[in-house]
């Protein structure tokens, strides 16, 4: 058995975009997916910019708000799964703090596997 820890404490601070977040990796497959658990803090941001892989976003805990490419923002809580296509601007945000897993690869359908709302 191999125990890890993919904790705040493990991760790295990401400030690119005007961003202020810590994304801790979890896995890169062979099939080119990158999975990851990001941690943004009260008053956290993953500032607005374009998706470079169709991306899906788990939140696990807290409360945030997003929005694509428009100024809309909708209020996302533990359960909601998030997805913006490859090249689609976007941004979330969080003024309590959130956990989040985020999902990066071109292969990414998550209609196959869950209800819109």
């Amino acid at each position: 058995m191999e125990i890890y820890k993919f904790d705040k404490n493990s991760g790295k601070k990401i400030s690119k975009f005007g961003s202020d977040f810590i994304m801790s990796r979890v896995i890169q497959t062979d099939k080119e997916a990158n999975i990851g658990c990001m941690y943004l803090e009260e008053g956290g941001i993953v500032g607005y910019h374009q998706a470079v892989v169709p991306q899906l976003l788990l939140v696990l805990t807290g409360e945030g708000s997003v929005r694509g490419e428009n100024d809309e923002y909708f209020t996302v809580v533990p359960g909601d799964a998030v997805f913006w296509i490859k090249g689609e601007w976007h941004e979330t945000k969080s003024e309590k703090g959130l956990t989040a897993i985020v999902i990066e690869s071109e292969e990414l359908k998550p209609l196959l596997f869950m209800k819109t709302e």
